[in-house]
């Protein structure tokens, strides 16, 4: 869909010169599809980080007591290197997701982290199962 609207865009554009007109389109675009995000997805929905680094176990810490969430361990091997490593996984809110940041890059800047959309959450300090 978002394609199809482009390439509107695109030909409007081209054949009528109109930059404002494209440029309120684009605007009006991203703002539709936004809305319906939020109808399909609801306004509740959190964030799943992935955090691989030497200093897990600081990093597990300080996350528990700054924003009093749960982190779980997975143990795994880095293909690249074959090396054994512990990965942290998290669910914060999408309002903590900066916090989480800061306090990884805080401790190791060199962290991989990655983070992803986590559509529904059940659970303790989430919603009731």
């Amino acid at each position: 869909m978002v394609m199809f609207d482009a390439v509107v865009i695109g030909l409007n554009t081209l054949f009528f010169a109109e930059i404002e007109v494209a440029l309120y389109s684009v605007v009006s675009i991203f703002v539709v599809g936004k809305i319906l995000d939020i109808l399909f997805e609801g306004f509740d929905f959190s964030k799943m980080v992935f955090i691989i680094s030497p200093k897990h176990n600081e990093i597990a810490r300080k996350i528990g007591k700054e924003l009093r969430r749960g982190i779980t361990a997975f143990y795994g091997k880095g293909m690249y290197k074959k090396e054994e490593k512990e990965i942290l996984l998290c669910v914060v809110a999408r309002g903590e997701i900066a916090d989480v940041r800061k306090i990884v890059r805080g401790i190791d800047p060199n962290a991989f982290i990655v983070i992803s959309n986590a559509r529904e959450v059940l659970g303790e300090g989430f919603k009731d199962i």
